[in-house]
């Protein structure tokens, strides 16, 4: 799917089949829209890689008509995550198009903040997205996310391509006691899970005993006009210890009610951007990937993922 129309309405995302849950509750529909570009790692040697990218996006915000604000970053360092992917030895979770990681901030060295649980099933498919129910069966609350993601096109720039992440996440000490690694425990939890099979005292581990740090640096704030704002980020994933580079990621995220709130021209402008971006930064993107993908494929044998 690609952007190159003068019709605004060849942005929209088809509306959702109506549906429910086992529990009649009606079938979460997309309330964020997250553009993400994956890049290659030569530049990110240091943070002067980070501003250098920071540059091709005023650029094209500039030839975009879209306001790009940079004084809320002025003087922000980089913030650092730890992340922690879970699966079985096969990857059945990722060859189901499920994803389950855990992260947690530091600040100044020291964890900022307890670690958080993030359980998501991604696909092509919006409406098989909507329908798989993510919600976990736990006593303490937890936060629903369900996300139309656009990347490049797997083999040129100058498009994009979806993927609806519907997730949900929540804090590590909200999940009940017990054997957290367990299968048996996650599908208790994660009732979704259910559906995949798996054998007695089968437990999931760190995929290809890897954790990754995240560095993350914010840019500003885009503003693509009729009150559509989205803040805007450049990072990059590094193997802890190692810090072997794995990729890169510019991202930018926007949050509305129901889809209709999201004014046409405001779509429009949203996608000329993220294509001009794409062409003038083309020597940075890595085509046909995803971060969680390069964690995956990081010591061979790659999964079938639905990406």
């Amino acid at each position: 799917m690609t952007t190159k129309t003068k019709d605004p309405r060849g942005t929209r995302v088809e509306a959702l089949k109506p549906g429910q849950y086992a529990d009649g509750s009606p079938l979460h529909d997309v309330q964020y829209l997250e553009c993400k570009l994956i890049l290659k790692t030569d530049e990110f040697t240091s943070a002067k890689g980070f501003r250098k990218y920071g540059k091709l996006v005023a650029r094209a915000a500039k030839e975009c008509g879209v306001g790009f604000d940079t004084s809320p970053a002025i003087g922000a360092r980089p913030a650092i995550r730890e992340v922690m992917f879970l699966d079985s030895e096969d990857f059945r979770l990722y060859n189901n198009a499920f994803i389950l990681r855990r992260r947690v901030r530091f600040e100044d060295g020291f964890p900022a903040e307890e670690p958080e649980v993030v359980f998501k099933f991604r696909h092509p498919d919006q409406q098989k997205a909507a329908e798989v129910d993510v919600r976990p069966k736990l006593d303490g609350d937890y936060r629903v996310k369900f996300k139309a993601e656009a990347l490049p096109l797997k083999d040129r720039v100058g498009g994009y391509r979806l993927l609806f992440s519907h997730n949900v996440q929540f804090p590590l000490s909200h999940t009940p006691q017990g054997d957290r690694m367990a299968m048996e425990r996650l599908g208790e939890i994660f009732p979704a899970l259910k559906t995949i099979k798996h054998s007695k005292g089968e437990r999931v581990s760190l995929v290809n005993q890897t954790i990754v740090e995240e560095v993350l640096q914010d840019l500003g704030i885009l503003d693509f006009g009729k009150g559509v704002t989205a803040d805007a980020n450049v990072a990059l994933w590094r193997t802890r210890g190692e810090h072997l580079p794995l990729v890169g990621e510019f991202a930018f995220q926007v949050k509305f009610k129901r889809r209709e709130d999201v004014h046409d021209k405001a779509r429009e402008r949203c996608a000329r951007f993220f294509i001009r971006l794409q062409e003038i930064g083309a020597d940075w993107i890595y085509l046909g990937a995803t971060k969680t993908g390069m964690v995956y494929r990081l010591k061979g044998n790659p999964p079938q993922a639905h990406e």
